[in-house]
């Protein structure tokens, strides 16, 4: 069974939220799906490997899949730092006009645990599918280092910062987000070779205790 059946992905828009491996997790959906691709943001992410659309209209993206089956489409950040920000289109028509469209939803400052601000993520109300990263290379290391907004995963956690991001922390963080209303239609728990399979399955067991039922698929990602 490949990764987006795993994830139970199909046509339509499919956002990424979460922290260690989003981008990483994006790239290979878009190898492995079946059809035209779309990636995009509603945040903010460095262009992908691909064919890149910068304030593109329907027919620029139309002509763009006559040469490549995926392509990246956005609009300059314009802050210097290379990165697109959303795009003009809505997602609904990026939708008719692909198969596929991937969404990065969330941002992490490159830390493999995160906590969700109000107003994080920023899922399109159009998402058919949402998938929530999250980084087991971070098991282990303290809250301060692993996290990012680590003040808001105390409060959720009832830690403290300097305290070690234990799978059982971090199962009972996002457990509590999902109660207080975050979706996701399943977690992805990246970077497993970095955490550990022990420390996945402790988390796993964690957030059952917790009483969420959001389905749970391993990778072994790193990136």
């Amino acid at each position: 069974m490949g990764l987006a059946e795993e994830l139970g992905i199909g046509r339509g828009i499919t956002a990424v939220i979460g922290s260690g491996g989003k981008t990483s997790l994006l790239d290979a959906l878009a190898r492995e799906l079946d059809g035209t691709v779309v990636l995009t943001t509603t945040t903010h992410v460095l262009p992908f490997g691909c064919p890149v659309l910068e304030d593109a209209d329907e027919r620029d993206v139309e002509q763009a899949f006559w040469y490549s089956r995926v392509v990246c489409v956005g609009t300059p950040a314009g802050d210097g730092s290379g990165k697109l920000s959303a795009p003009r289109l809505k997602m609904r028509t990026l939708s008719v006009l692909a198969d596929y469209v991937l969404v990065e939803a969330d941002g992490a400052a490159r830390h493999p645990l995160k906590a969700h601000a109000d107003h994080e993520p920023v899922i399109p109300q159009e998402a058919d599918r949402v998938v929530q990263v999250v980084g087991a290379s971070g098991f282990g290391r303290p809250v301060t280092e692993a996290v990012h907004r680590p003040e808001l995963f105390c409060r959720l956690a009832g830690c403290d910062a300097t305290d070690v991001a234990t799978p059982q922390l971090v199962a009972r963080a996002v457990a509590a987000e999902h109660a207080a209303g975050l979706r996701a239609d399943v977690l992805l728990l990246s970077q497993i070779a970095a955490g550990g399979g022990d420390d996945a399955t402790a988390f796993e067991q964690a957030l059952r205790a917790e009483g969420d039922q959001v389905p749970v698929v391993r990778w072994d990602a790193l990136a």
